[in-house]
């Protein structure tokens, strides 16, 4: 309970550290986009955290930017739910990519059919309140399709660097790889603005300190409507929608796949 403990008095503080930095990366980026998002749904627990079902409130804080040679993505979740136990109990997790652009980088275009260009990527996928600690190096190939405003895959090993139960954290991990589809296709109807937005990835199955980490399978694809645009006539910053999640193996367990709607809020800076 210590280190529960601990993590909720850090959450306010980690926030706040976020926010502050935001400014300092926009200023030196080409672009920048920065959201507040506000999810609510019922979401399954694995069975090694007991399997229940539970109402979950996710408050995230996420921010793309380009810059001269590349661009950075990332975000932190804020996970908290009405079930009174140790799993995603103001809990909170983050994702971090660097992407380094061939076709920046050499001041040349690529043209290799529909591929437009190349990246080199650095990922980070962290969880503190149980010690789990994943670096990504992997390739981006961005994809040129009509009507969307970015479409990649990428190709990314998965490297454990998690300190194990005997820490106090999850079982530690062999490494593996993943695969990630992402992509944004924005749409409208008469005077509505939408969206299209999210990502789809896989994660190779590996062994752990105990057996198996079964294979995962994730998507969580995003309808959103520019609410923003008909209550003020302000367009791009107050959105409204859902967010489908399918999680085959949810967090390597075999014996929980997840089909969950969340409604969704987000908020542009």
């Amino acid at each position: 309970m210590m280190t529960r403990n601990l993590c909720i008095v850090t959450l306010p503080i980690t926030f706040l550290v976020a926010l502050m930095t935001l400014p300092t990366l926009a200023l030196s980026a080409d672009w920048s986009s920065t959201e507040v998002h506000l999810q609510y749904g019922e979401l399954d627990a694995p069975s090694f955290a007991g399997g229940e079902k539970a109402d979950t409130t996710i408050f995230t804080v996420q921010h793309a930017s380009g810059w001269k040679y590349g661009d950075n993505f990332f975000f932190v979740d804020f996970i908290s739910d009405s079930v009174d136990d140790d799993f995603n109990d103001a809990a909170y997790y983050g994702e971090f990519y660097a992407n380094l652009s061939f076709s920046k980088i050499s001041g040349k275009k690529i043209k290799c059919g529909p591929v437009n260009d190349i990246g080199f990527l650095l990922g980070l996928n962290f969880a503190p309140d149980v010690d789990v600690r994943k670096y990504l190096p992997g390739i981006r190939l961005s994809w040129s399709i009509a009507k969307f405003v970015f479409f990649n895959s990428d190709f990314m090993l998965y490297l454990d660097d998690s300190h194990g139960v005997d820490a106090g954290g999850a079982p530690s991990e062999d490494n593996a790889y993943m695969l990630d589809l992402n992509f944004k296709l924005p749409f409208s109807y008469k005077n509505h603005a939408m969206s299209l937005s999210g990502h789809m990835e896989y994660i190779k199955s590996r062994d752990n300190e105990f057996g198996k980490t079964a294979g995962s399978l994730l998507a969580q694809p995003q309808f959103r409507y520019d609410l923003g645009k008909q209550l003020f006539d302000s367009k791009d910053q107050l959105y409204v929608g859902i967010e489908f999640q399918y999680w085959r193996n949810k967090l390597g367990d075999s014996d929980t796949d997840e089909s969950a709607l969340q409604w969704l809020a987000v908020w542009k800076l």
